[in-house]
């Protein structure tokens, strides 16, 4: 008995929390500024709000690509399309997106961020200089945008949309500036929902967290930042000095020597590290936006 009343207590929980109650005609007329729309989830997620007749602000990099998604957001029933290119990199950038914004709908109901920047694998994406480029593209701008546009949802009572990645829930080798980025807005928002909830603001922050997929440039790309040359057979037991970490001259096939294995930890550290095993790394989805995107978080 006691196990039946559990299950539908479970059902009943999943059904109030899975139910879709999204209506379609919430969206028409809304006023939207969405980032990162020149591909992948940014223009899907233009194209949907575009059939359900929202007025749009997009925003990317690519001028060139903008142009061919308003386009054909303008085919599918837009009533206003605007662009504005705008380099995230730039400091300056988020206002000016904001502000065009504002004077172009007259106010938002709907601020998407679903821009990123990437990095490549390897240690040249550890350096400083490299995460302070990359936090400012995927989460200083983010609150920003953020910071210009929340007076003017408080007004509307409108929504927030922040497209994130399982990166910043789950930490993952060749990510780290990344992966620091996702974990920031993760914090960063959900602060931010419980803010608004104590003020009694009445905007609706949604936190979108995509998957992962395996992608062979990904995968390349690391292996060429793990992978070691391998020594030949006639080679083996050829003893080789490296000094300062300099290549060994042309005509000798190596790997670096095997250090000595003085313990079973030891042991364990090199075979995690002989480079015979090549890593397989993920990278955003550029998955399909789904209808919960417009629904309540």
């Amino acid at each position: 008995m006691k196990v039946l009343l559990l299950t539908g207590l479970g059902a009943l929980f999943f059904a109030y929390y899975w139910d879709d109650n999204f209506d379609p005609a919430s969206l028409q007329g809304a006023r939207v500024l969405l980032t990162g729309a020149n591909a992948g989830v940014g223009e899907e997620l233009a194209y949907h709000y575009a059939r359900l007749g929202s007025h749009l602000v997009l925003t990317a990099h690519t001028e060139a690509f903008l142009q061919k998604v308003v386009g054909n957001c303008r085919k599918l029933g837009a009533p206003k399309v605007f662009y504005i290119a705008a380099d995230m990199a730039s400091p300056e950038a988020p206002d000016s997106v904001v502000q065009f914004a504002l004077d172009k709908l007259g106010g938002l109901d709907y601020l998407v961020l679903n821009h990123i920047g990437g990095a490549p694998a390897g240690t040249r994406a550890r350096s400083a200089q490299a995460t302070r480029w990359l936090m400012q593209v995927n989460f200083l701008s983010y609150v920003q945008l953020t910071s210009r546009a929340l007076p003017s949802l408080t007004d509307s009572k409108g929504s927030l949309v922040v497209v994130s990645s399982l990166l910043g829930r789950v930490p993952a080798s060749f990510s780290t500036p990344y992966s620091a980025a996702k974990f920031a807005l993760d914090g960063f928002f959900g602060s931010l929902r419980r803010e608004l909830d104590v003020q009694d603001v009445n905007v609706a922050i949604t936190m979108c967290v995509l998957g992962l997929r395996d992608r062979a440039s990904a995968a390349e790309a690391v292996r060429s930042s793990t992978s070691r040359p391998r020594l030949q057979p006639e080679h083996r037991g050829v003893p080789l000095h490296v000094p300062d970490g300099n290549a060994p001259p042309s005509n000798c096939p190596w790997r670096w020597p095997q250090p000595k294995i003085n313990s079973s930890r030891q042991k364990s550290k090199t075979r995690k590290n002989d480079g015979r095993l090549e890593p397989i790394t993920a990278s955003e989805a550029q998955a399909p936006c789904v209808r919960r995107l417009f629904g309540r978080d």
